[in-house]
């Protein structure tokens, strides 16, 4: 076996090995008409898209705890009536969603209804906050399941970082193998979340119904703040993250089996009773056991501790609050995709998040959205108290623009029955709207600002990207186009010593071009070695001109391009090419033992017009 047959061999094992690998990981690929049949079931959807808004049980009471604490411990009775208030807004949004689920069967998320019924602006800030709204998902997901892992395993707190961006990697690998493969994932662990927790609540109010626990009072804490409406509303505010995740199935529709807007719209109605009874659930129980934050363990561990002690029963709710957390990320593996495809689709970032993967999903989406909520757990330290302020902002968001699109949908439309269906999506907007407002206000100097600031910035981004792509088209369109120019073609053959690679190249060059407009170019950096170039280049210069460019000053691009420029200015239809022979070493390490000409000519020459640049290698052998 020669050289070259060796590292043609030694770049296919490796190749394979690689192959080999994506495979285990992810499967082997999908044909596209195998889409149709990638769709879910109401019971496997409920896992996909609920897991999110579900695992916000784990931690919205004690988001309203840590705020209200801090007027004194019996501020913390007013955590039930402030569950109450978001599980009103929760029946608001869900009704509303509902009907925004049957207005747009393809696909109703905030960005199609904004951008549909308000304008393109409006449209790209609901779309610019629920992609930051899935970052933040995910992140704070992780955060508070490898919370829930070290309330019970205490020695694990140092690793938590490691932890949780290891739990996002598992997660988007698990999304990259498919649809259907991720919602099978994620299934056994909700439905284990929703048994854990049905039995913590039964167990719970059964034996306070019959006094077998006795409810204790809360522990002593001395007030630091006055309890006033702010404080109230700030507790509102960030109880309002059992919110997050409603939007999920209106974004998703396309992934249901048909009947796709009544298969919907029926998970969504499973999704929201569940939440609201188990979150006005476990926040009763809390306040009746006199249950407070602490930072050490969290509010659900404490419930489940007071009942079951530490026997399996305790271990049990705590495993299923930790996968119920980590896989609910999965929520925003399932958006994020989808939305950045669709923003793809209108040209407002970058085309490549449009491409289905070989497992019939968007992998660039998930790729990217996997990156930035990593590096947030990063540089938050995995805290979850940290990434709280973030979060909410921009759903709330979305939601208002959502509603407000619907409205107006409902009023240019005047179906059977539109005044009704407005009113409800009405209520909605203001609902929200209000909220939003709250939300911006309380959480503003707590780290809300950063997510009022990004949202601006990516909008910026997105419209610079369509401008960018409009011009593109502008530019490539075949309208008023008045057929191909005429070129006058000269082909340059760089030369910086004769060998078989040069000769190979020359030879090349021949075939592109009539040889009198074929010419060989050397850029003198050294005089006493033009005479033996020139001298061996009579020999085998294939009949080819050689160009010698004096360089006094040793630069070798500098008379080049000089040279290029005196050639074009014979008009604006001279054609250049650049032949550039290239040999290359059989191991990667020696490549640095030889000038790197070639990539600084291709560098140099890349936004110059009319210029091609042709690569011609040359195997070494040995």
């Amino acid at each position: 076996m020669d050289a070259s047959a060796a590292a043609r061999r030694s770049i296919e094992v490796g190749s394979m090995r690689v192959t080999l690998l994506k495979r285990l990981l992810v499967g082997p690929p999908m044909p596209l008409a195998q889409a149709r049949h990638e769709r879910l079931s109401k019971r496997i959807a409920l896992a996909v898209f609920s897991s999110d808004a579900l695992s916000s049980v784990a931690y919205a009471t004690e988001e309203i705890l840590l705020i209200l604490v801090l007027a004194g411990s019996a501020a913390g009775r007013l955590d039930v009536p402030i569950a109450l208030a978001i599980t009103a807004l929760l029946v608001i949004v869900t009704i509303s969603y509902q009907q925004t689920i049957y207005a747009y069967p393809s696909g109703g998320g905030s960005y199609i209804v904004a951008r549909a019924n308000l304008g393109t602006v409006p449209g790209l800030v609901a779309g610019a906050a629920l992609l930051v709204d899935y970052v933040l998902t995910v992140a704070v997901s992780v955060a508070a399941g490898i919370a829930a892992v070290t309330s019970a395993v205490p020695e694990l707190a140092t690793h938590k970082v490691a932890l949780s961006v290891v739990c996002v990697v598992v997660i988007a690998v698990a999304n990259i193998r498919g649809v259907r493969e991720s919602g099978r994932i994620f299934a056994v662990p909700t439905y284990f979340f929703l048994l854990a927790f049905t039995v913590m609540l039964g167990v719970g109010f059964f034996r306070l119904a019959t006094g077998t626990l006795e409810p204790a009072p809360p522990p002593p804490v001395a007030p630091v703040e006055a309890l006033t409406w702010f404080l109230i509303l700030r507790a509102f505010a960030s109880g309002c993250t059992a919110l997050t995740g409603i939007e999920a199935i209106s974004n998703g529709i396309p992934a249901f089996r048909a009947p796709e807007s009544r298969n919907a719209a029926i998970t969504l109605g499973w999704m929201a009773f569940i939440l609201a009874s188990m979150f006005v659930g476990i926040t009763m129980l809390s306040s009746e056991l006199g249950i407070l934050p602490r930072e050490t363990e969290t509010v659900v561990s404490q419930i489940a501790r007071q009942l079951f002690g530490t026997g399996l029963l305790y271990y049990m709710v705590q495993a299923a609050t930790t996968l119920i957390l980590i896989l609910a990320a999965n929520t925003s593996f399932a958006d994020f995709p989808r939305l950045s495809s669709l923003l793809a689709r209108d040209h407002f970032v970058p085309r490549q998040f449009a491409n289905l993967g070989e497992r019939l999903v968007f992998s660039n989406g998930i790729l990217v959205l996997a990156g930035f909520a990593a590096l947030l757990l990063v540089v938050f330290g995995g805290e979850t108290h940290a990434l709280i302020p973030l979060y909410a902002v921009g759903v709330f968001i979305s939601f208002t623009l959502s509603q407000s699109g619907m409205v107006r949908h409902w009023w240019l439309e005047r179906s059977a029955g539109w005044r009704h269906r407005l009113l409800i999506n009405g209520v909605g907007a203001v609902a929200t709207g209000v909220v939003t407002l709250v939300i911006a206000v309380t959480k503003f100097t707590h780290g809300a600002w950063i997510v009022v600031l990004v949202i601006p910035i990516l909008v910026s981004g997105f419209l610079a990207m369509r401008r960018h792509y409009e011009e593109v088209a502008a530019s490539l369109s075949l309208e008023n186009f008045d057929g191909p120019p005429e070129f006058q073609h000269t082909v340059l053959v760089l030369v910086g010593d004769v060998h078989r690679g040069v000769v190979r190249a020359v030879q090349y060059a021949r075939t592109l071009a009539p040889t009198a407009t074929v010419r060989a170019v050397y850029v003198e950096t050294d005089p006493a070695r033009t005479g033996r170039l020139e001298d061996k280049w009579s020999r085998w210069g294939l009949g080819v001109p050689l160009v010698v460019l004096s360089s006094p000053y040793r630069s070798f691009l500098r008379p080049l391009l000089d040279y290029i420029e005196h050639i074009q200015a014979r008009g604006d239809d001279q054609m250049v090419t650049i032949v550039l022979p290239e040999f290359l070493p059989r191991r990667w390490w020696q490549h640095v033992l030889h000038n790197q000409t070639a990539l600084l000519v291709k560098g140099a020459l890349l936004f110059r017009k009319n210029i091609v640049v042709a690569d011609v290698p040359y195997l070494l052998k040995r």
